[in-house]
């Protein structure tokens, strides 16, 4: 990735409230909310972009978190669908606004490494495609690279 020379404003989020949404969803799908899913999920909303595990890890309080604790946490925020994992990245991504787990689209870019989540027509051609051929679709995760408005510029 290149360096890039402007500041990329990140949408403001009450954390608080997205917490409070997440441990709601938890409880009404039947899941303890436990201080590691809490903590983890926290430090993806306040970051407002995409995050790897180490730095997760890092951050994660005074003497930070073990990959276990880490990875457990972010398995499981996945599974619910509060947490998407943009897989070109290696990072992860809260999701703030569903109710659960859905198909996700993000348009990632190559210069600053900002990653929009987007609804996009194309999962649902997917799964509508896959589908027509047997295959049980449990998600899609469309990742498309470029660049940013602001990168582009």
């Amino acid at each position: 990735m290149s360096a890039c020379t402007h500041d990329h404003a990140h949408p403001t989020v009450d954390v608080a409230a997205a917490l409070a949404h997440a441990e709601a969803l938890c409880g009404a799908l039947g899941h303890r909310w436990t201080e590691p899913r809490r903590r983890v999920l926290e430090l993806l909303v306040e970051s407002g972009e995409p995050v790897k595990a180490y730095d997760l890890m890092a951050a994660y309080g005074e003497e930070g978190a073990k990959p276990a604790t880490v990875y457990r946490a972010l398995e499981f925020l996945e599974k619910v669908g509060l947490v998407h994992r943009i897989v070109s990245l290696s990072a992860f991504q809260a999701c703030i606004g569903h109710d659960g787990a859905h198909g996700a689209a993000f348009l990632i870019c190559d210069c600053c490494g900002s990653a929009e989540e987007f609804e996009a027509a194309a999962g649902d051609q997917v799964s509508q495609a896959a589908q027509a051929h047997g295959f049980g679709v449990e998600r899609v995760m469309v990742e498309v690279h470029g660049r940013c408005k602001a990168c582009a510029a």
